[in-house]
């Protein structure tokens, strides 16, 4: 039963970090025996809050009170004193220690400066039983218990040394359906017990399952605070994408590719990974761009992934022109004439300490192997072309392409994976984080090549930039594939009702 004042008020939170305002005017409430959902898109300010909140980071304007009282936490430790706890989307617990351990880690009942194991055990179990009904032995070690179990354990710590507030930020994301309905029946054990419960996550079928209001945040400011019965998905997914269904505009690509629509370069049949996404079908065809559509965490990544063989699948199958492919590796991948453009540029794409030249060059030195190296002046002539092709700036291949700015550096790894000739490329958020005539130019590129006969995957968090360059649209909700839209239907509306759903 929610009670009328909240227990926790924060009230115009500004938060800057040096060129970067990452909290605006933001307020948020959360009320006594209530689970309040924090929603919005990557970057849109959730974990900046709950970092002003928890003690991370300091508040440079606003104020938080707790219990009707003014708080300032300068830390985490600070925060659980106050009675605010958070457990974090990956367990951040000791594995090799036991249950009780875990729970009780620097806080163990002592006598004469000896643990009291029995004691703690004791207690363990019974803060487990009566306040998470889970029924384990305490004494083995954590990592003998499946995620769900530690999941849970790691509440039973935060709620053994905070009472007030519960901080959840993506706790499901690694848990089966199965496995969340177990958190959802303790949280709403915990809810009736008067706790008050934050929920951060992406799962639109979980947040309307067990939360009571929803707060949303776009580009650090506030959106609004709904009632989650009154709010509907679509409506939800608009204010949270920032665009009315009516004011988006319109696919301006023009009519599709003539793709050869026999064999299928790429098709997944029944392809998943348990944790990761659900098994799916799904066939791509020469001179086809598919586009995968979906809020962040939806499972558009690592469907794509399956497909480069980056993830091993562990159900169905992967066809690659009309053959089964076994044991796909990204290697064997390459191999069979398949690139992947990861999202994280940072970690997974550009080499920081080489040249614009020898990034460029890298995946084809890789399929020629390392005894067939590739002449100099061959390698020049390629960083030249490429360099002309894709417009990089400044045009200089011996320039570290740590020295590029990030449009220029994804455009060196588009010209990276072009050069391997492939017969579909993978571009998982190819347009993030860069200018917006870097943006026009690798959208014209994509349809340039697409016409071409070249096959792509596009991944994008922009919905127009997915439907200004797509021929089909795969939609995903929750780590399952949920609709395939095809032209004439391929519009906003169509896309935005399927990732809403309900």
């Amino acid at each position: 039963m929610q009670d009328n004042e909240p227990i926790l008020q924060m009230t115009g939170i500004h938060k800057r970090f040096p060129g970067v305002t990452a909290l605006s005017g933001v307020s948020f409430r959360l009320f006594p025996g209530e689970v309040h959902a924090l929603m919005g898109e990557n970057g849109a300010g959730k974990s900046t809050l709950i970092k002003v909140l928890t003690g991370v980071y300091s508040i440079d304007e606003g104020t938080v009170t707790l219990g009707g009282s003014k708080v300032a936490a300068r830390s985490p430790l600070e925060a659980q004193a106050l009675g605010i706890s958070t457990v974090y989307q990956e367990v951040n617990l000791c594995p090799n220690l036991t249950v009780a351990e875990n729970v009780f880690v620097g806080r163990e009942p002592r006598r004469f400066g000896r643990i009291l194991w029995k004691e703690m055990n004791r207690k363990a179990t019974e803060l487990l039983r009566e306040r998470l009904h889970l029924d384990i032995d305490v004494t083995l070690p954590l990592q003998d218990y499946s995620v769900a179990v530690q999941q849970l354990v790691a509440i039973a710590r935060a709620l053994n040394i905070s009472s007030k507030v519960l901080i959840l930020d993506e706790p499901t994301s690694s848990l089966d359906r199965g496995e969340v309905e177990q958190l959802f029946r303790v949280m709403r054990k915990l809810k009736q017990e008067g706790l008050a419960i934050l929920f951060v996550t992406h799962f639109l079928d979980q947040v309307y399952e067990i939360s009571d209001r929803i707060t949303i945040l776009r580009n650090g400011e506030f959106v609004g605070e709904y009632p989650a019965a009154d709010l509907p998905r679509l409506e939800l997914v608009s204010r949270m994408i920032g665009k009315e269904v009516e004011l988006l505009e319109r696919r301006i690509r023009g009519e599709a590719s003539a793709a050869d629509r026999t064999i299928p370069v790429a098709a997944a049949k029944g392809l998943g990974r348990k944790g990761a996404i659900e098994p799916f079908d799904l066939a791509i065809h020469q001179g086809e761009v598919v586009g995968l559509a979906g809020l962040l965490g939806s499972g558009r990544t690592e469907a794509a992934r399956l497909f480069f063989g980056a993830d091993r699948s562990d159900q169905g199958r992967l066809e690659l022109s009309g053959a089964e492919a076994t044991s796909i590796s990204p290697r064997s991948a390459l191999d069979k004439g398949i690139a992947f453009c990861s999202e994280n540029r940072k970690t997974e794409g550009i080499i920081e300490d080489l040249t614009v030249r020898e990034n460029i060059i890298l995946a084809l030195q890789a399929t020629r192997g390392w005894f067939r190296a590739i002449s100099r002046k061959r390698q020049d002539e390629i960083a030249l072309e490429y360099i002309r092709l894709l417009n990089i700036n400044p045009p200089d291949p011996e320039q570290l392409i740590r020295n590029l700015s990030g449009g220029n550096q994804q455009k060196v790894i588009l010209a990276r994976w072009l050069l391997t000739q492939p017969k579909l490329l993978i571009l998982d958020e190819p347009t993030r984080g860069i200018d917006i005539g870097a943006k026009a130019e690798i959208q014209k590129l994509v349809m340039t090549l697409s016409e071409r006969g070249m096959a792509f995957l596009f991944i994008s968090s922009e919905l127009e930039e997915v439907l200004r360059v797509s021929d089909r649209i795969a939609v995903l909700r929750d780590r399952r594939i949920v609709k395939e839209i095809a032209e004439p239907d391929i519009n906003q509306q169509n896309v935005m009702q399927a990732i809403a759903g309900g």
